[in-house]
């Protein structure tokens, strides 16, 4: 991906990056696309072991593995000294114990971002969520939306990102639904008429780049879709067919659905919780007007280009089941 030569970057060669939370799906492509962008990279998880696997994707030395809480003023601290830029990729889909919306998405994303303007960074993306709104009765969207406003109070000129459904081969929905595929007779459709704009992880990953490298991004908010918007019940089709598992999907009801809703706030195995239903129903795509990939300078990647693919192995015979058939 290659930018304006009229938009200089704010980040020298060889700059440190500090990434917060670079251990999971989204953040394994973060940190390849900015060492690939030539910076040095930091990475903060709570345990470093599990974030050891990312050192391969840079050169020797170029990324760096240290453990750290978002919930620790000091952890924050010691990751941002000497870091040019930071990336916040911390975010949780359901609490759990000591794992909370409010402790993590806002009071979490206002810590880092204060570290990271105590120790001088130029620039800073905040990883936020389409539906982020600081005033939503339900307390995911309004922890994401209270996190963006504590990370712009704290640094003016940070880029905050909302994708969609990101996508992508270690991703936890289009991957949830196929394995339910595998060992459900038919597959749910919940709220299916519920729209997504689904995102190429690796586009949310140059995004994140574009939003360290663009003078033009400081301080904007960017909402991060695919091509394809779908509904919840289409997707559930498509599933079922690149599985070649051909699950007839059902509608449920609003009541039914809120059972199993009900069940999923206790339940790690169901489909969604009760805050995620409540989030399917307002949909998930990108609000009309809002700036998105295209102004970062990418073009979004469409699902047939990658989702055949990651549908294979859920395939009876994998990659050589269509071969199998045809014999």
């Amino acid at each position: 991906m290659t930018y304006s030569t009229q938009q200089a970057s704010p980040l020298a060669a060889g700059a440190l990056v500090t990434v917060i939370g670079g251990a999971g799906f989204l953040g394994r492509y973060v940190v390849e696309a900015l060492a690939k962008a030539g910076c040095r990279v930091r990475v903060v998880s709570r345990h470093a072991d599990s974030a050891l696997f990312l050192k391969p994707l840079g050169d020797l030395g170029q990324i760096q593995v240290v453990s750290g809480d978002i919930r620790s003023d000091t952890d924050m601290a010691a990751a941002f000294a000497g870091a040019a830029a930071g990336v916040n990729l911390v975010g949780i889909l359901a609490e759990n114990g000591q794992q909370k919306f409010a402790t993590l998405q806002a009071e979490g994303a206002g810590r880092a971002a204060r570290a990271a303007a105590a120790a001088g960074a130029v620039g800073y993306v905040q990883m936020s969520a389409i539906g982020a709104d600081a005033g939503s009765r339900i307390p995911y969207a309004r922890s994401k939306g209270d996190g963006e406003a504590l990370v712009h109070a704290a640094m003016p000129g940070a880029v905050v990102l909302r994708p969609s459904i990101v996508a992508g081969p270690e991703d936890q929905f289009f991957n949830r639904f196929a394995a339910m595929a595998r060992l459900s007779p038919v597959l749910p459709a919940i709220s299916g008429e519920s729209l997504f704009q689904p995102v190429y992880v690796r586009n949310v990953a140059d995004a994140a780049v574009a939003g360290l490298t663009r003078s033009d991004a400081a301080g904007r908010i960017f909402e991060l879709g695919g091509p394809d918007v779908l509904s919840f019940k289409a997707i559930l089709e498509m599933i079922s067919d690149l599985t070649g598992l051909d699950r007839p999907v059902v509608g449920f009801s609003d009541f039914t659905s809120s059972m199993l809703a009900r069940l999923g706030d206790v339940l790690p195995f169901m489909p969604m919780n009760s805050d995620q239903l409540a989030m399917l129903k307002l949909g998930n795509i990108c609000a009309p007007g809002m700036p998105g990939l295209v102004d970062l300078g990418i073009t979004p990647t469409p699902l047939s280009a990658y989702l055949p693919q990651m549908m294979q192995r859920y395939r009876r015979g994998g990659r050589f089941a269509k071969a199998e058939q045809a014999a």
